[in-house]
């Protein structure tokens, strides 16, 4: 079966001793039905030769960026705007530096900053190379700008090291691309596609001055979830994330909004909110704001403090005041009367849907990878789940959305 036919994948091999791998995953890709376009660094050169590449793939092998033999098209651009994935492997040090550093200075470096198809990296060097500070930062400035990394292996280096820094298997970087295309697929025919879901999550913070703030325990796993949700879905996801306890999805599909306080949140949903389909205000905004920001560090003096605090706008409240063809989500994190509390807000906010769930309990709430929630209607409860991981919680909502929203837009 060929899996990746249709799909246009350029292959860049890098110069280190795993290159000679680069034969067998060209051919495989090949195999399933991608057409393959190798670009070759230099020193790649050193290991496995054009002709190899060539008579495997199919296909032109690109070296050099000045050699251009078509007088009406330049190869980097041409070879960027076809693809459907950018795939390098194996990627050494350098090239991942260049890359995190915006350089081109060749054929691969070029293509790889013209390119806006999804970028694929599979690394492969020496073990304390990989673990090196300056090698870590470059490829934590990748994961921030959505390129997806196959982790290299664990065993006997080229060098007599042992372990991790090994490439990959082609086989099963062969095997994690057909599950991106297919997830690609998927999504494109997803019951959310064509839709525009945006979700808000994490906790915001209210500035005392520039060392204190006022936030609260919220992780942004929930909001976290919901997006990878969405876009599985096939939605067109917009994650607006205020303060977390860890990065948002690596995924490029996914357009991140980061945010500081209730008030930033607030534009940024407004900014959004026009042209959605599906709000799902999943964020813990602060109720109140300190009064006044001090310019400077408080310093310390007597034995008390005062602060006063003000209200901050009600986004969920706004929104619902003002809500044309949106369906419109909140949450409800409690600590007592959780059915009473969520119903009341479900109401005063006119919300399509609430997700209400008691924190005090063990594997609910705040920073926890499991939630329990029981999801209400202006009829009542629709649906009811004991503890469950948080990406199982944001599927089994989204569905329920699916199935209503036609009714809230007619």
């Amino acid at each position: 079966m060929k899996s990746l036919q249709g799909k246009t994948i350029i292959l860049g091999i890098t110069g280190g001793i795993a290159a000679y791998k680069g034969a067998a995953l060209t051919s495989k890709l090949t195999q399933k039905g991608a057409t393959v376009h190798v670009i070759m660094t230099a020193s790649a050169k050193q290991f496995i030769t054009e002709l190899t590449l060539q008579s495997l793939s199919k296909q032109r092998v690109y070296s050099d960026t000045f050699q251009e033999r078509d007088p009406s098209s330049i190869s980097h651009i041409d070879l960027a705007d076809s693809a459907d994935l950018v795939l390098v492997a194996p990627a050494t040090a350098n090239i991942i530096a260049k890359m995190a550093h915006g350089l081109a200075d060749d054929m691969l470096s070029t293509t790889l900053l013209a390119a806006t198809a999804p970028v694929m990296v599979a690394p492969a060097m020496n073990v304390h190379m990989y673990q090196h500070p300056a090698v870590i930062d470059n490829i934590n400035t990748l994961h921030k700008r959505g390129v997806k990394f196959i982790e290299p292996g664990e065993g006997q280096l080229a060098c007599g090291y042992v372990g991790k820094g090994r490439l990959e298997e082609p086989e099963e970087i062969v095997k994690v691309v057909e599950q991106f295309f297919a997830l690609q697929d998927s999504a494109a025919n997803g019951p959310l596609a064509g839709k525009k879901v945006v979700i808000t999550a994490g906790g915001t913070i209210e500035r005392i001055d520039p060392v204190r703030y006022i936030t609260n325990d919220s992780s942004g796993k929930m909001g976290f979830a919901l997006s990878r949700a969405a876009r599985v879905m096939g939605a067109e996801v917009t994650l607006i994330a205020a303060r977390t306890d860890e990065a948002p999805p690596q995924d490029p599909e996914i357009r991140v909004v980061r945010v500081e306080s209730a008030a930033d949140m607030y534009d940024a949903v407004l900014d959004a909110w026009k042209d959605c389909d599906i709000l799902v205000k999943a964020a813990a905004v602060s109720d109140y704001r300190p009064r006044q920001s001090a310019e400077s560090k408080i310093k310390k003096s007597g034995d008390t403090l005062n602060l006063e605090l003000v209200k901050t706008t009600d986004i969920l409240e706004n929104l619902g005041k003002h809500k044309d063809k949106q369906f419109l989500i909140g949450f409800a994190a409690e600590t007592g009367n959780t059915e009473f509390y969520a119903k009341d807000k479900l109401v005063r906010k006119n919300l399509d849907l609430i997700v209400a769930n008691d924190v005090t309990l063990e594997g609910a709430g705040f920073g926890s990878d499991t939630n329990i929630v029981a999801v209400y209607d202006a009829e009542g409860l629709v649906l009811n789940l004991p503890q469950t991981s948080k990406d199982e919680v944001a599927r089994q909502l989204l569905q329920l959305a699916v199935k209503r929203i036609s009714g809230a837009q007619s």
